[in-house]
């Protein structure tokens, strides 16, 4: 992978510009290999003018505000969702919402990648920010323009047209997101960027947390007139806030060969010209489509064992475990081969979905449940790190996109496969008297002992998929893909996160 890293010279005197000027020309020359085309644009980057320290402020600066941006996004859409199933008790207007979430993102997270690697990237953060911003005005608009009761009645376009644009303000949001992982790459150095994606997967769990818990009691408690404003106040204050944000060393929009709105091609291109680099990104997707299985039947199981209120309030203290896992990255990193860390923490992964339901018992699933969330952040930051380091930065937002998008897809793809089975076979079966005596020695007593059956195949399932993946071809060239970059880059300075 010589010559993958981006080049980060002093640059000359250029224009920074402002708003989202397109691609500067540059040669297109090819790797050491010979095999892998590359754009060489030796002046898209500066990190000369200023210095590490300055640069990871400007970093966190960007962390926060986008932390801050993903927890107004989803308080919305979760907020409609619990709105919408208490005043009409449909469970196919809610399944509609999420279904609809997770299509959009996985239609659009190409086009994302795309719009990422053609403009500078603060600038796709502030027209996603201002463009969210919009769809939420719109939508408070709507709810007060609009009377409730066609608001809520889905034979009606109101319903279909107010949750469209809160979706669509939602799901444009992500494009920070992919943005996000990019700056890691202008603003931090290469020794420290497994740290600092590891921060990245803190403050998505803490944004995890706070959703769940404020989206319930604004709407039990302000309502939905007034959690729509809640939501529009705090979109504008992270627009401003971006705003004052500053980000010199990218001087103009790295030369790219993306093209259009939607360049799969483009993608796919970036994706197959690193050996192995599809493999990692189906590496990663072994935590999702575990993912998939919790997603069908974890509140099920839950819900069976406490209430309502109790519930949400323990899901609540296991999510705890995203922020232990960020912060344990953050601290110590993920070793020199992050490849080995994710797969690793897929297989423990998987062992521990096996074994947090082997008893109905109320400690084992909520101290599984914060394992499993403790371990999830070093699967994604393996990626995004391994990403950052092979891949050239004027390809990056594609490769990112493509991967949120086969990533997406990969958990609704396991729920609707899995929930179906368990309801169909597997929850019917362990309550028989026949069942449940053969169940017991392995799994014990209690009603939820099919559910528990499908967590017992799916844990031991992901876990015998990840050891096995270390045994593929495929782990030999990306690992080796890393370790050549790795040797590559220079020793960095510590930043302040550092241990």
């Amino acid at each position: 992978m010589t010559g993958q890293e981006p080049a980060l010279p002093r640059a000359g005197a250029v224009s920074h510009g402002e708003g989202l000027p397109e691609d500067a020309a540059a040669d297109s020359t090819r790797v050491e290999d010979g095999d892998t085309p590359r754009l060489a644009d030796i002046g898209a980057l500066d990190t000369s003018l200023r210095s590490t320290e300055q640069r990871s402020r400007t970093f966190t600066g960007i962390l926060v505000n986008t932390a801050l941006a993903n927890i107004t996004t989803s308080y919305l859409w979760f907020s409609l969702t619990f709105w919408v199933y208490l005043q009409t008790r449909n469970v196919i207007a809610t399944g509609v919402i999420g279904g609809a979430y997770m299509l959009l993102i996985a239609l659009s997270s190409i086009s994302f990648g795309t719009f990422v690697d053609r403009y500078r990237k603060l600038a796709v953060m502030r027209f996603a920010a201002g463009f969210t911003l919009v769809m939420f005005v719109l939508s408070a608009v709507m709810f007060l323009l609009t009377p409730t009761a066609w608001l809520l009645d889905l034979t009606r376009p109101w319903f279909w047209v107010f949750t469209l644009v809160v979706l669509t303000g939602a799901v444009v949001e992500n494009m920070r997101n992919i943005a996000l992982s990019t700056t890691v790459t202008i603003l931090i150095e290469p020794d420290r960027r497994a740290n600092a994606n590891g921060l990245v997967g803190m403050v998505q769990g803490l944004m995890f947390i706070v959703t769940s818990v404020l989206s319930g009691l604004s709407v039990g408690l302000l309502g939905m007139g007034w959690t729509v404003v809640v939501a529009v106040v705090l979109t504008a204050l992270a627009f401003l806030h971006l705003l004052t944000l500053r980000m010199p060393e990218e001087v103009r929009p790295a030369a790219t060969d993306a093209h259009g709105a939607f360049d799969l091609r483009g993608s796919l291109t970036a994706v197959l010209a690193i050996s192995g680099l599809f493999a990692l990104i189906l590496f990663s997707s072994f935590n999702n489509f575990a993912g998939g299985v919790y997603l069908a039947l974890m509140d099920p199981y839950g819900l069976e064992m406490f209430s309502v209120e109790l519930w949400g309030t323990y899901f609540a203290l296991g999510a705890t475990g995203l922020i232990v896992g960020g912060a344990l990255i953050g601290r110590f990193g993920l070793g020199s081969n992050p490849l080995c860390t994710m797969l690793f923490a897929v297989s423990l992964l998987g062992v521990c979905g096996a074994v947090l339901t082997l008893r109905e018992w109320a400690w084992l699933y909520i101290a599984g449940i914060w394992l499993y969330l403790v371990l999830v952040p070093f699967v994604e930051a393996a990626e995004q790190t391994i990403i950052q380091r092979v891949v050239p930065l004027h390809q990056q937002g594609r490769v990112f996109g493509f991967a949120l998008a086969f990533e997406s897809a990969a958990a609704p793809i396991t729920a609707f496969l899995v929930a179906p089975i368990a309801q169909i076979w597997m929850i019917p079966y362990s309550r028989s008297a026949e069942g449940a005596a053969q169940l017991a020695p392995l799994l014990g007593e209690g009603i939820s002992r099919g559910i528990a059956l499908v967590f017992l195949c799916a844990g031991i399932t992901i876990a015998a998929a990840a050891l096995l993946a270390f045994l593929t071809p495929a782990y030999r060239r990306v690992s080796a893909s890393y370790a050549q970059a790795a040797a590559e880059t220079p020793k960095a300075t510590p930043l302040p996160f550092d241990p």
